[in-house]
């Protein structure tokens, strides 16, 4: 058996080994070379404006938390100090001269109404701007008659009574309303009314004046006899008259 021989590499000139031939490089590691040596990063401007938006809610957050604080602060101040009561409001007296309605269809109506409001407050004094009222007729929810009380100012634990003439309003129901209306007073010799007080008031506490808040005065469980025609005046029933006072805020359009 012959034995194999293998050549060895060749010698260089200056006695080292020969280095491997070297094979040619690919298209992909060309392009990818290429590639990678002309790519520079974008600093990304997503992250910085959403790094923004993030601050300016977290802030808008803090101040918003701040000045609910303080406000509940100086309304519990406020509360310790003066001991705040709503004023309260009863119908003492609701006389009914006549009401019907015209050939127009108007209502023609007239009411005399008396009021008391109590201010129960030991440290606070209320000032009223001008009081509108409406009486409306309970069943059909129709205004009958509309009447005013000029401004006034009540003081500590003070009782103010106030008096005012309802008439009927001139306008015309339109013929639902009207109809309504007709069928209630002839089918009772009675008729179930409420009465709305609107106005806006002030309170001042010592040096402290808030400004104007609007109050609705809704007084029902009133029943008046319809007198006959030419007939005196009937007095209504107010002994199951309930009056209940709420705060009305107006923001913008919206009144709560």
């Amino acid at each position: 058996m012959t034995d194999r021989v293998f050549p060895s590499s060749k010698p260089t000139a200056n006695g080292d080994a020969a280095a491997p031939p070297a094979f040619p490089a690919t298209k992909a590691q060309a392009y990818g070379a290429t590639n990678r040596s002309g790519y520079r990063p974008q600093p990304s401007r997503r992250r910085h404006r959403r790094g923004c938006c993030c601050r300016c809610c977290l802030w808008t957050t803090v101040a918003v938390l701040v000045i609910i604080f303080l406000l509940v602060a100086a309304a519990a101040v406020f509360y310790l100090l003066y001991r705040p009561h709503r004023p309260s409001f009863s119908v003492t007296s609701f006389r009914l001269a006549y009401l019907n309605t015209t050939s127009s269809g108007a209502v023609n109506s007239d009411f005399n109404l008396t009021v008391t409001a109590r201010n129960p407050n030991k440290k606070i004094e209320y000032v009223y701007s001008p009081v509108s009222i409406t009486v409306i007729a309970t069943d059909s929810e129709i205004n009958v008659g509309e009447g005013t009380i000029p401004p006034f100012t009540q003081g500590k634990r003070n009782t103010t009574v106030l008096r005012s003439t309802i008439k009927g309003n001139s306008q015309p129901l339109d013929s639902n309303s009207l109809l309504k209306l007709k069928s209630a007073t002839k089918a009772k010799s009675s008729v179930k009314l409420k009465v709305k007080i609107d106005t806006k008031v002030k309170v001042k506490a010592g040096s402290l004046k808030t400004p104007r808040i609007g109050i609705r005065v809704t007084c029902d469980g009133i029943t008046a006899t319809i007198p006959a025609s030419g007939g005196p005046a009937t007095v209504a029933s107010t002994a199951n008259g309930n009056c209940k006072v709420d705060t009305r805020i107006k923001i913008w359009k919206w009144t709560i």
